[in-house]
């Protein structure tokens, strides 16, 4: 890689500070893909040299691949780290659509078989966690070992309420209703919103989330389109397995050196289902001193060395 390919400001939402390395640089493509009619662009970035290793973001109203950032510029002298967006969040346009587990499924095989070189490893952080086991114990060996940074497999509202609700169904009916969808998304994810749902269950530090940083959040959430990905995240609509039993199956069933990882200050309830997956006899697990549900940004350098070992393994 002999440069890094930059973006505007205007198109990405995201800083040209935050996209150093240090010692390598990262490079970013885009990659287009179609799902039911929808051609969409997804962006990646890429950096540091070695053996392919994928790095997917969580899915939430305030993730892009620049979570992931954090952990490129730690790990980028042990292998080729290959960063991608999921299509519904992200920088770029994100279609007025119904987003469904099966397109995000299949958008993840696209990527694997189609755009990537065979990789040595995956590491998927939050929601993403779950579709590579389900990827991983359907295709054995395709997405190489796996790291899995507090992984999560049920939406917030539903983890909340203890299971799924009819208002979390209604509630992604109407997002797509003009005016009303609108309305509706803008009242439930605005800055205050934001603070106090970080505050809660994504850093550790309340004060993390300041200045630029915040910016660039508020800058994700407020994209066209935005709505449409981030309420069937928090709904459950996301959901790739609809029950811990069937979370838990696909970690055994995926047939590769497995990592968990997660920090002690995660929310009791997510923090619960990582332990439970922790305990499947043969995964290899680590509980950081710190951290919160985006532990891998906001505490990267304790992460990085868990990981680095792995990866080397």
């Amino acid at each position: 890689m002999d440069g890094v390919v930059q973006m505007s400001d205007e198109m990405t939402g995201i800083s040209e500070q935050s996209a150093v390395t240090t010692g390598y640089p990262i490079c970013t493509r885009e990659i287009c893909w179609s799902w039911q009619a929808h051609a969409l662009t997804v962006g990646i970035d890429e950096a540091g040299q070695g053996r392919p290793v994928l790095m997917l973001p969580a899915l939430s109203s305030i993730s892009t691949r620049l979570e992931m950032h954090p952990l490129v510029q730690r790990l980028a002298g042990t292998a080729h780290l290959i960063v991608p967006d999921w299509p519904g969040f992200g920088d770029r346009p994100r279609p007025a659509m119904s987003w469904t587990p099966d397109a995000l499924a299949a958008f993840l095989v696209h990527l694997v078989a189609t755009e990537l070189p065979p990789l040595h490893a995956t590491l998927a952080a939050g929601h993403a966690a779950s579709y590579a086991l389900d990827l991983a114990a359907q295709r054995p060996g395709v997405l190489g070992r796996l790291a899995l940074l507090a992984p999560t497999w049920r939406g917030p509202l539903p983890t909340m309420a203890g299971g799924d609700r009819p208002l979390f169904h209604a509630i992604r009916r109407t997002i797509g209703v003009p005016i009303v969808g609108p309305l509706i998304y803008r009242l439930n994810v605005n800055r205050f919103v934001v603070n106090k749902m970080v505050a809660g269950h994504v850093y550790s530090n309340a004060g993390f989330l300041s200045g630029e940083r915040v910016r660039e959040k508020l800058r994700v959430i407020r994209a066209p389109g935005a709505r449409y990905g981030s309420a069937a995240f928090v709904t459950g609509g996301l959901d790739r397995f609809g029950d811990r039993a069937h979370f838990l199956d696909m970690a055994r069933r995926a047939g590769v050196p497995l990592l968990v990882i997660y920090g002690a200050e995660t929310p009791p309830k997510s923090r619960a289902e990582m332990r439970a997956l922790a305990e499947i006899p043969g995964i290899q697990s680590h509980v950081t001193a710190r951290g919160k549900l985006g532990f891998h940004e906001e505490f990267p350098d304790e992460l990085s060395a868990c990981v680095r070992d792995f990866l080397r393994a």
